[in-house]
């Protein structure tokens, strides 16, 4: 859908990731209407609402997340994470609900909509949990029904996508016009800025269409080939690398996804980062908080330019400060913005008569140099692992994908290895894909772990092969404590449906709940539980009925099998009562530790 709102020269097919709550903590608004709304109150006013901005990748960033971890407003209120994340997902729902009821009115909404979530594949099982409760909580479903909603990893989403394009769907940089044998640069310069144009084009269009067949790009591919996605969005980049299985069409993951917060938003904080090199790190500080508003104002602005910058300009951009901006520096420091330039060390940042800074092509480079240079890096590692040979297609997508400043880097570094390939609407790749997913999760067929999983268990001791601080002697027995018991190792290929299963038995008669701590690692070599890098990261909890069988002596021991699921995008836990068949009541939590 198109949202309403939106800046001049930015497209909207996305909505920024902005909520206002009113002060008393009720939604108000989402998107560009929050941000909007919020920029038009009177500063003073401004100050008790909530308004929270970017707020995605605190989930990314936070290592300890739990259900009460909280997100700060730009006004310095806290609100409980998961209210911020519910407020916008019924938002989303009451939009998606609404536009599926305009176009089919007897709709059963309880039944008849599956829910897709997508998330960065780099995140860790806390953050997807955090997201499923999230939804439970903004009534997307019902915890009674939790197959109704699906978590989508975001670039397994754009590489279910990418393999359906058609080639008048895609844009590939490797196709360069070639003057004299050899590739100029005025050609390449040529052939991003119609790249460009076409992703502009496709931007505007009002609808799309998900085919269900073969793109022509997937008929050009054979069995075993490999590509990676590089799904560079607002916060994090998520790098993933696929083999195609044909005749079935299903992916293999060969390496666990990688990546890390090196999106966009890095170019933003650099933007920052440059004012307060200029105007004093304090003032930028003490402007965000007094002037919210007028700081939003900014970001806009900064934001078209930012999406503007492409690398063979050379013509400066003029980002429009703010009158209040303006007039506040020249009440709090006495001196006007013009004066600030002329003083400060920054090279290549000029003020312009009309009232702007003007950022030459060098200043806005070296804004995006740290970014993009880290992304590079990143698939650089990645092209350079063993398991990772042959690649020969990498796919650019997300937001962060349309940056020609990007798109150039990628092509100038990797171009000669593997054909690099956007899809015309790079911004939307990804909700493509999961709607792809959503009709039929099976596609992806063979995951790797991302980390080692397993439980602490007890052992027989052996002399001299375990250490003597591990010995525990129980009824006469000397056992080994703390032994990690690996469920899955980290790399390890699992297929889809494929199962642990472990049986435990409760410790004493009438025991009513089994609680086994899950231990993880990220590397393959842990032997103990209180080996350095093994972390506490989950419980599965089993809860036992009351067992009334004359039957069945209370000496014989109740046997519970613990299923775990591991080749899916969540980890799931199954369990039974082995001697009744009957099933067991498990969970996994990854939020309360």
């Amino acid at each position: 859908m198109k949202w309403e709102g939106g800046d001049p020269g930015v497209a909207n097919q996305k909505t920024p990731t902005s909520l206002l709550l009113t002060p008393e903590g009720a939604f108000h608004s989402f998107g560009y209407t929050a941000r909007d709304y919020y920029h038009d109150l009177d500063p003073e006013e401004a100050q008790d609402w909530l308004y929270f901005e970017k707020f995605k990748m605190k989930i990314h960033s936070t290592s300890d997340l739990t259900m009460k971890t909280e997100l700060e407003a730009v006004n310095g209120k806290k609100v409980q994470a998961l209210e911020v994340f519910a407020h916008a997902l019924r938002f989303f729902k009451q939009h998606a609900v609404q536009e599926l009821k305009d176009q089919c009115p007897s709709l059963q909404e309880k039944d008849a909509i599956r829910w897709v979530i997508t998330v960065p594949a780099i995140w860790k099982q806390p953050a997807k949990q955090f997201m499923r409760e999230a939804a439970y909580k903004a009534g997307l479903v019902s915890p009674a029904n939790p197959e109704q909603l699906l978590i989508a990893l975001e670039p397994e989403a754009a590489s279910i996508y990418c393999r359906k394009l058609r080639l008048n769907q895609l844009i590939d940089l490797s196709c360069k016009p070639v003057a004299n044998g050899l590739a100029s640069e005025l050609s390449i310069n040529s052939s991003f800025r119609q790249a460009r144009e076409q992703l502009r084009r496709s931007r505007h269009s009002r609808t799309f269409l998900v085919e269900s067949g073969v793109g022509e790009l997937w008929s050009e591919m054979q069995a075993g080939d490999r590509y990676i996605v590089a799904d560079c969005g607002g916060g994090t980049v998520d790098l993933t690398v696929h083999q195609i299985e044909q005749p079935q069409g299903t992916l293999k993951e060969l390496y666990k996804a990688s990546g890390g917060p090196y999106g966009a938003v890095g170019v933003d904080l650099a933007f920052e980062t440059l004012l307060g090199q200029i105007f004093g790190e304090d003032f930028i500080a003490t402007f965000k908080a007094k002037r919210p508003a007028a700081w939003v104002d900014l970001t806009i602005a900064f934001e078209a330019r930012k999406r503007a910058a492409a690398p063979f300009r050379s013509n400066p951009l003029n980002v429009s400060l703010p009158f209040s901006f303006i007039d506040f520096y020249r009440r709090h420091r006495g001196q006007n913005v013009e004066t600030a330039l002329k003083r400060s060390s920054v090279n290549f940042v000029k003020w312009s008569s009309q009232g702007m800074l003007r950022m030459s092509s060098e200043a806005m480079n070296d804004l995006f140099q740290p970014t993009v240079s880290q992304i590079i890096r990143h698939i650089d590692d990645l092209l350079k692992k063993p398991d990772v040979k042959g690649i020969k297609f990498l796919f650019l997508v997300g937001g962060f994908a349309e940056s020609a400043m990007l798109q150039h880097a990628v092509q100038s570094a990797f171009g000669s290895l593997c054909r690099v390939i956007i899809p015309q609407d790079v911004g939307l790749t990804i909700l493509k894909g999961a709607v792809l997913f959503g009709l039929d999760p099976t596609i992806v067929r063979v995951r790797r772990s991302p980390l080692t999983y397993g439980v602490g268990v007890l052992n027989k001791f052996v002399e001299g092969k375990h250490p003597k601080e591990k010995l525990l002697v129980k009824e006469g027995k000397n056992w080994c404590t703390d032994i990690f018991e690996k469920f899955v190792s980290v790399d390890q290929s699992v297929a889809l449906g494929e199962v642990v299963q472990r049986s435990y038995c409760p410790a004493r008669v009438g025991q009513r709940k089994i609680i086994i701590n899950i231990y993880c690692c990220a590397t393959d070599d842990v032997v103990y539980i209180t080996d350095p890098g093994v972390r506490k990261c989950g419980t599965i909890s089993l809860e036992l009925d009351e067992v009334d069988e004359p039957s069945c002596p209370k000496s014989r021991r109740r046997e519970i099998r613990a299923s775990m699921q591991f080749g899916d995008t969540e980890l799931k836990v199954a369990a039974m009562d082995v001697r009744t068949s009957k099933t067991v009541r498990a969970t996994i939590d990854f939020l309360s530790n």
